[in-house]
């Protein structure tokens, strides 16, 4: 499990984890404090929006970023220019930890985020519709995995 932004919630609770916002503590500090207070493996995530943003996590010690948004989101406004699929690509192959696609996911867009070279989206609106909830989840799977294969195959 992991805690939204509070690494003190996060340590005290013995979560997994802490995915830190924008706006939070740097993935290396949020690293050297959980060093001092855990002994053992502690996940670190980071939200960014720019390439800049996602070195830094990096960099810091992040051991996934969260990028985006990719696409305008369904829950909120965006206030700035979208990084879009390009954004998206750039940061997957600028680093080496993990990439997760935020913003705007649906089921006509995902695989396209993963063919970019994500290891994931995080998603709210495919989540939110109970009476759809398994069958998006099975769709998102399967169609996933295709994405990901047509990618190797170039």
């Amino acid at each position: 499990m992991l805690v939204n932004d509070r690494l003190d919630v996060a340590l005290a609770t013995g979560a997994d984890g802490v995915h830190l916002r924008t706006s939070s503590l740097s993935a290396e500090e949020a690293r050297r404090i959980a060093r001092r207070s855990r002994a053992g493996e502690f996940l670190i995530g980071a939200s960014t929006h720019n390439l800049k943003e996602a070195k830094e996590a990096e960099a810091g010690g992040a051991d996934f970023i969260v990028f985006g948004p990719v696409c305008a989101p369904l829950s909120k406004q965006v206030s700035g220019p979208l990084p879009g699929l390009s954004g998206l690509a750039a940061v997957c192959q600028a680093v080496e930890i993990p990439v997760i696609g935020l913003g705007g996911m649906q089921m006509d867009n995902f695989a396209e985020v993963i063919r970019q070279g994500a290891a994931g989206i995080a998603a709210i609106s495919l989540f939110t519709d109970p009476d759809h909830l398994q069958d998006n989840i099975r769709e998102l799977l399967r169609r996933g995995q295709n994405g990901a294969h047509d990618h190797d195959q170039g």
